[in-house]
């Protein structure tokens, strides 16, 4: 189970949001919302935020550029994830991952059958590494995003959490670059 130890030090993080909608604005992005309040809730720093259409190309630009920004550690998507034409999000991960988490999608789908039953098989969740930066990316609902956050990416994320975290993993993501 996540255990915090307090004895450790907190290191934040930058964290960058991104809502990914054809309909969505600044003034209805409640999931975009949700996700920068819990961001600066548990002590990280909001580099970036946007709002892009469903659009693949559009997507891996945004990520890549992201990626190549030293003053953000980690991007969580919000968005695109499901199965329709229109849903993308995914297709534009693959297209910068180095390397994918695919415990982080399993993970979510498991945590999210418990809430919403068979329905989860709709989510196509995933996480992963590029370019030294972690990438998320969730469902677009507010709830999905709480989910996410609530359940796995606030003690991922969380230099304290044991047995271990993403965080510490940090300064040796791109250590096959010095081998």
């Amino acid at each position: 189970m996540s255990r915090i130890d307090e004895t450790r030090p907190f290191v934040p993080v930058a964290i960058a949001v991104m809502t990914i909608s054809d309909t969505r604005t600044a003034e209805t992005d409640t999931s975009g919302d949700a996700l920068a309040a819990r961001v600066i809730a548990a002590g990280h720093s909001l580099a970036a935020r946007t709002i892009l259409r469903d659009d693949a190309d559009l997507i891996a630009a945004q990520l890549r550029a992201w990626i190549a920004d030293p003053a953000i550690d980690v991007v969580i998507t919000s968005g695109g994830t499901g199965i329709t034409g229109r849903d993308v999000t995914p297709e534009a991960f693959s297209r910068v991952l180095e390397k994918e988490i695919e415990g982080f999608g399993e993970l979510f789908r498991m945590l999210s059958y418990q809430k919403i039953g068979t329905s989860t098989i709709q989510s196509r969740a995933i996480g992963g590494v590029a370019g030294g930066t972690y990438l998320f990316a969730l469902p677009g609902s507010t709830g999905a995003v709480k989910d996410g956050w609530d359940d796995i990416l606030v003690f991922q994320l969380d230099s304290r959490h044991r047995p271990c975290n993403l965080v510490e993993l940090m300064p040796r993501l791109q250590e096959h670059l010095t081998a």
